[in-house]
């Protein structure tokens, strides 16, 4: 993907756009996934935790960043170390808390890794669904200033021009984005240890 249509993507997956979404996922998906399975060696580990699952943990994650402009991607290998730093993270994330809580996943029979992997490495309707149903309650919980604000900032605004777009100082604009953004991330189920 060349850098003029990497960037025009991420500022419509930014701005909210379902087919961009896709498309992202469609793309990168299979970095993640790669990334776990190697991250998740032992094949009685496999048997508790799909790499299916952890994707789409970390692209929830990963959307719900994009959107408050956390990310400073130059290119598509930024994002795809980002994305399969993520899924390292998450996926030992999950090995830790499995084995702090006490499972034993020693005691699990294993199994061959190709009875585990699907065939096919795709976007699917529940990752798809899972970013739409995110947005739409990030949505919810923020108000239409604070939504108008994230759209202004996705689309690259700085926050003098938008301060001079809406009234305001530029200053308390951001702090009132801020505290729409630390709303949604209380209210919602993101994992901070994605990243």
């Amino acid at each position: 993907m060349d850098e003029a249509r990497f960037h025009t993507l991420i500022q419509r997956v930014r701005s909210g756009d379902e087919e961009a979404a896709r498309e992202l996922v469609r793309d990168y998906e299979p970095f993640i996934r790669r990334a776990v399975r190697l991250q998740l060696t032992d094949a009685r580990v496999r048997r508790v935790f799909d790499s299916m699952d952890v994707c789409q943990a970390v692209l929830i994650s990963f959307f719900t960043r994009a959107a408050e402009g956390r990310f400073d991607l130059h290119g598509p290998n930024d994002l795809v170390n980002l994305l399969m730093t993520m899924a390292r993270n998450k996926a030992s994330k999950k090995v830790r808390d499995e084995r702090a809580g006490g499972r034993d996943v020693a005691r699990l029979a294993a199994e061959p890794i190709e009875e585990r992997e699907p065939a096919e490495e795709k976007a699917t309707p529940s990752v798809i669904a899972s970013v739409r149903e995110l947005v739409g309650k990030a949505k919810e919980l923020m108000s239409p200033d604070e939504w108008r604000l994230l759209e202004l900032r996705n689309q690259g605004h700085d926050w003098a021009e938008i301060a001079a777009a809406c009234g305001g100082t530029p200053e308390g604009l951001r702090k009132r984005l801020e505290r729409g953004l630390s709303l949604v991330r209380e209210r919602l189920p993101l994992d901070e240890a994605a990243i």
